[in-house]
């Protein structure tokens, strides 16, 4: 598991903590959480220089920033690119044959949209490695307590969130927020579910999980 710090990756930790059917689950960041349990393992690690890691079956990415926290288009690549990319290859040379990672709505390789192109370029590069079952959440705007994870408040979202509340019979399932919850459980449930190839949820389907 990588970025649990996150809001979305949070919750997939807990999750995996809690699911019987993981016997150990490994962390890997750039330090430590401050949580204690039978089943963690941490791992404090330099993502540009990350070493082997323990043999593992599924392996969980969360890992992501913005252009505004990052500092630039060059520190945000790093993490929402070859962070991403990087623990996706160790994971492989340590066994993982499925894996699910956090991306985004609009994700296009071919965007003149940094962001969703960044994005995109991710996907493509994951699909590439070879892992048995690669499921890919594309999530529309989260939900969830930003705050509580020390991460600044996003005053634009919370209208955002507000205006999708109120109109919500009206959007799309796709493009409705979605608490950060329901994406790590449909997540899980669709690595543990192991469909071979590439696999990409939609908001709409994530609800419905």
């Amino acid at each position: 598991m990588a970025g649990a710090t996150g809001l979305v990756g949070r919750q997939v930790l807990a999750e995996l903590l809690a699911d019987n059917s993981y016997a150990t689950v490994h962390c890997v960041g750039r330090r430590g959480l401050p949580i204690q349990h039978p089943k963690l393992v941490q791992h404090t690690v330099d993502f540009k220089a990350l070493p082997a890691l323990p043999a593992v079956d599924d392996v969980f990415i969360a890992l992501g920033t913005t252009i505004k926290v990052a500092g630039s288009q060059a520190a945000f690549r790093a993490v929402d690119f070859e962070a991403v990319v990087a623990v996706a290859l160790a994971a492989k040379s340590s066994g993982a044959t499925k894996l699910g990672v956090v991306s985004a709505m609009g994700a296009d390789p071919k965007s003149s949209i940094f962001y969703n192109r960044t994005k995109g370029e991710m996907e493509e590069a994951l699909a590439s490695i070879g892992f048995d079952s690669l499921v890919i959440a594309r999530p529309s705007m989260l939900a969830g307590d930003r705050e509580a994870l020390g991460q600044p408040a996003r005053i634009g979202e919370r209208i955002a969130l507000a205006v999708s509340k109120f109109l919500k019979p009206l959007i799309p399932a796709n493009y409705r927020a979605i608490p950060a919850r329901d994406v790590a459980y449909a997540l899980i449930t669709a690595v543990k579910t192991g469909q071979p190839g590439v696999q990409r949820l939609l908001s709409g389907s994530m609800h419905a999980a």
